[in-house]
C-alpha cells in the first residue's frame, strides 16, 4: 500500500497513514530486496563468547573472601576500592565488587556475628482487670499559632481503655513524661 501511495502523497505520509515509520519501511524493503544488513538472530549465532575480562570461579571467590576479612568486613565496596588502589592493588570494579557480594547473599552486613540478627519477640501484654498494665503516648497537636505545638501526653489503662492521667505542655520532654507517669 505505501508504495503505491508514495507518487501520490509522498513516503512520510503514506507511512504515516499506515502507522509504520519510514525508516522501518525502507528498511524492511531493501531486506526483501535482499540488500542491507541483516542480523544474525540470536538462536542461529550459535554461543556467547565470554567476555575476555571475565572473573573466573576461583578469582570470584578470592574477592569475597577479602571482602569479608577483618580488614574490610566494616567497609563499603568503594572504600575498599579506593583503599586497595592506594596499595597499588586493583582487584576488580566497585560494581563488580557489588555483583559478587550480591551473589553469595553478603550485601548487608558482612561482619562476623552480626551476618543473621536474632528475630526480637514482640513484648505481649495481658490485663485481667483494670490498672494491672497502662501504656503511655505523646501527641502533637496544633497549637494557636501557625509551627506553633502543644504536646498531649496520655497515659491509659489496657484493660478499661480509660484515661488514668494527662496533661498538655509546650515542649516535648523526658522530664514531663516522667513526672505524669509518677503522679
Amino acid at each position: 500500500m505505501i508504495e503505491q501511495w508514495t507518487p501520490r502523497v509522498g513516503r512520510g505520509r503514506a507511512c504515516q497513514a499506515m502507522g509504520v515509520a519510514p525508516r522501518t519501511w525502507r528498511h524492511r524493503r531493501q531486506q526483501a530486496q535482499g540488500r542491507g544488513r541483516v542480523r544474525p538472530s540470536r538462536a542461529t549465532a550459535g554461543p556467547r563468547k565470554p567476555p575476555p575480562a571475565r572473573i573466573d570461579d576461583a578469582g570470584r571467590q578470592r574477592i569475597v573472601a577479602l571482602l569479608c576479612t577483618q580488614r574490610f568486613a566494616d567497609l563499603a565496596p568503594a572504600q575498599v576500592y579506593a583503599t586497595l588502589l592506594d596499595e597499588g592493588t586493583y582487584v576488580c570494579s566497585i560494581r563488580q565488587m557489588y555483583r559478587l557480594l550480591h551473589e553469595a547473599g553478603l550485601v548487608g552486613e558482612r561482619r562476623r556475628g552480626h551476618a543473621r540478627k536474632p528475630s526480637h519477640v514482640k513484648p505481649r501484654l495481658h490485663a485481667d482487670g483494670p490498672n494491672q498494665a497502662w501504656s503511655w503516648d505523646i501527641s502533637r497537636l496544633a497549637g494557636p499559632a501557625r509551627r506553633d505545638w502543644l504536646y498531649l501526653y496520655v497515659v491509659l489503662d489496657i484493660y478499661s481503655r480509660a484515661i488514668v492521667g494527662w496533661t498538655v505542655e509546650t515542649t516535648e520532654s523526658d522530664v514531663v513524661a516522667k513526672r505524669l507517669i509518677a503522679t
